[in-house]
């Protein structure tokens, strides 16, 4: 199992109000965060980092919940381990017998955090710090 972690350049925590939203918006971010409360994808923080929330309007007029890591990203000492190709991991299926579909909804979630990095990752909502 692989654990994610972030290396930073420096140690001064990005810390960010949250953006202005409406009132509707205020209502779909905290529904969203309660929903994820109760999946255990996120629980409650006292970090010292806080990253916003962005809405981003889908196709079909509902809300995507995204946070915005730019500053911490910009922060992030680059992985330099080069992605695979495409071609080349469809080259190592030759011969192959079997295969296997996943389905990957909510995929960013499934990426396990290193548990000494978790409190980077933190964002700020009205209701709290996550």
């Amino acid at each position: 199992m692989y654990d994610h972690k972030i290396t930073l350049t420096n140690n001064i925590p990005v810390c960010l109000r949250p953006y202005k939203y409406l009132h509707n918006q205020k209502v779909e971010i905290e529904g969203q965060v309660k929903a994820l409360l109760s999946t255990g994808f996120i629980r409650e923080s006292s970090s010292c980092y806080a990253s916003p929330i962005v809405l981003v309007k889908k196709k079909d007029g509902s809300w995507r919940y995204c946070i915005n890591f730019k500053k911490l990203n910009a922060l992030t000492i680059k992985n330099k381990f080069p992605m695979p190709l495409i071609e080349d991991l469809l080259d190592e299926l030759h011969g192959a017998s079997y295969f296997s579909k996943l389905d990957l909804r909510s995929s960013y979630n499934q990426v396990r955090m290193a548990e000494e990095d978790i409190y980077k990752t933190a964002f700020r909502a009205h209701s709290g710090l996550y």
